[in-house]
């Protein structure tokens, strides 16, 4: 017999299995002579009062047990002759869009603009170190997308996109620790994920499909009202059965290409701030009321949203223990993100703090038409960047001076690798942008006292949230309404925002394909 049981321990109580055995016989009210089994299914911390953490676990009373993921098999077909689908882009969706079709008896070729994984490090190290912007090498281009070198987390609140259990266990099969199956608030980490990645393009390979690196996608080959291939590099043409547009969300060569075929896209509502950064041991302190931080528990983490006039601010891909890196796409502009090694042990816990722009905001200020959100968004990096030295130092301000908009203290040292400088954050925001993070960050303050400190610092921009333009599809067929067998997917069309909700939504579109043809 199996049961689903619920437990609270102490942190120092996590690993002692004889522990958590006599927890269970108490739950259950069974006799201590019946031998039993377990496994953690679900994992999340209670950090009100002293932080404990509330496991649900599968217990087998005289037999072992198995959950889900233990039973899940996932199992590749052996294809080369298959119906072709041209994948534009390997980050997670285009990878795990690659592996569907591997399941379904479909060839993937993925093909990307980038380079693969391990040669990517030099290109980041480029701009870490010297400043220099590759435009089809960096944070965001190359094999895995923004999410290998940006923390991996691995956290979706939407339950409708697919079957996340699936996602994690192909994440495990590849190399992740087990853990991601139960932890509710999953993480790789970036020192990680490139071995994962390269053995899942290992896995494709192998079964048939193909990986082109350095290829860029320079024209779509449409005959009528249907795409049947694409041209790379401005001279190979590929052709194929269906073709799966998965380049990201800050792929702005490619929405222009496809309005120059006439392809229809629309701009769409984003989100844009700044990131801001604490000392880890002050969230530590924050969150779980002691520092350090007892052992077993992870560097704190927070997520606070408020309203400000109707409009949302709130904290955005939070990094605890992690690191403020560039992620500029082309040469003249300053963008920030957000990672974290496995062991989150940096000494800062970063985070963005965006506020969301509509379609109309945005139009009121100038910035209209298909592009008008990317384009005030590339015009909020290149002011960032025109204020520096030509580097990829970052503007940086005191917290305190952010809100208060005067003069600078001295922003102390960061995480950020190019550097900081002090600089008038608060003016090279767009007012009506400052004027709602500043009002959402003293009502952080409220909600989380200690946030508001001179210990602090916002640097900008975190202007990456999100893709500016949508790239349309049909709702049932998910291929675009007006090019037949052109596929928009991931973030870079508008259908998700993340690594698993990417992925997901990868696979979903290759099972859509596969029902066309059944």
């Amino acid at each position: 017999m199996t049961r689903e049981v619920d437990i609270t321990i102490t942190p120092d109580k996590l690993f002692d299995e004889h522990y958590i055995i006599n927890q269970i016989y108490k739950v259950l009210k069974i006799k201590r002579t019946d031998k039993l089994y377990y496994k953690i299914i679900r994992k999340s911390i209670d950090a009100r009062k002293r932080p404990k953490y509330l496991l649900r676990l599968l217990v087998g009373i005289g037999k072992k047990v198995m959950t889900d993921g233990d039973k899940m098999r996932i199992s590749y077909k052996q294809n080369s002759k298959g119906k072709k689908v041209l994948i534009i882009g390997a980050g997670p969706a285009g990878y795990f869009a690659a592996l569907e079709c591997l399941e379904l008896g479909l060839v993937p070729i993925v093909i990307e603009r980038g380079k693969d994984v391990r040669a990517r490090r030099r290109d980041l190290k480029s701009i870490q170190q010297d400043g220099v912007v590759n435009p089809e090498s960096n944070y965001c281009f190359g094999e895995g997308g923004a999410g290998t070198y940006s923390d991996g987390k691995l956290y979706t609140r939407s339950k409708k996109r697919g079957d996340i259990l699936k996602t994690l266990k192909i994440l495990v099969n590849h190399g992740a620790q087990s853990d991601i199956l139960s932890d509710a608030h999953p993480h790789i980490g970036s020192n990680k994920l490139p071995e994962i990645i390269s053995k899942i393009r290992e896995t494709i390979e192998t079964f048939g499909g193909q990986v082109l690196f350095d290829s860029k996608v320079t024209d779509f080959l449409i005959d009528g009202s249907t795409c049947h291939g694409v041209v790379v590099n401005g001279e190979t043409e590929h052709k194929g059965d269906y073709v799966i547009l998965a380049t990201g969300h800050s792929a702005r060569d490619i929405f222009k290409l496809l309005d120059n075929k006439g392809v229809r896209l629309e701009s769409k509502p984003f989100a844009l701030g700044i990131r801001i950064e604490h000392p880890q041991p002050l969230i530590d302190e924050l969150q779980y009321k002691s520092s350090p931080r007892e052992a077993n528990l992870p560097a704190a983490s927070y997520s606070l949203v408020t309203q400000v006039k109707d409009i949302g601010v709130f904290s955005f891909c939070m990094c605890p223990g992690g690191l403020i890196v560039p992620a500029a796409t082309e040469p003249g502009e300053i963008v920030v993100n957000g990672m974290s090694l496995s062991r989150r042990d940096s000494p800062y816990a970063n985070s963005g703090i965006v506020t969301a722009l509509s379609t109309e905001e945005l139009e009121s200020q100038g910035y209209a038409g298909t592009f008008g959100a990317m384009e005030f968004q590339r015009d909020v990096e290149q002011r960032f960047f025109n204020n520096g030295d030509g580097s990829q130092m970052a503007p940086a301000q005191n917290l305190i001076d952010f809100v208060n908009a005067k003069e600078m203290l001295p922003v102390g040292e960061s995480s950020y690798i190019p550097g900081l400088y002090a600089a008038p954050v608060h003016e090279l925001l767009p007012d009506f942008i400052y004027e709602r993070l500043r009002d959402g960050l003293l009502a952080f303050s409220l909600k989380m006292p200690g946030y508001f400190t001179q210990e602090a610092k916002v640097v900008g921009v975190e202007s990456r949230t999100s893709s500016p333009i949508r790239i349309p599809r049909d709702p049932e067929t998910l291929s675009h309404p007006q090019v037949d067998n052109l596929f928009p997917c991931g973030e870079g069309a508008g259908f998700a925002g993340g690594i698993l909700s990417a992925a997901m939504d990868g696979q979903r579109v290759v099972k859509a394909i596969h029902k066309n043809l059944s």
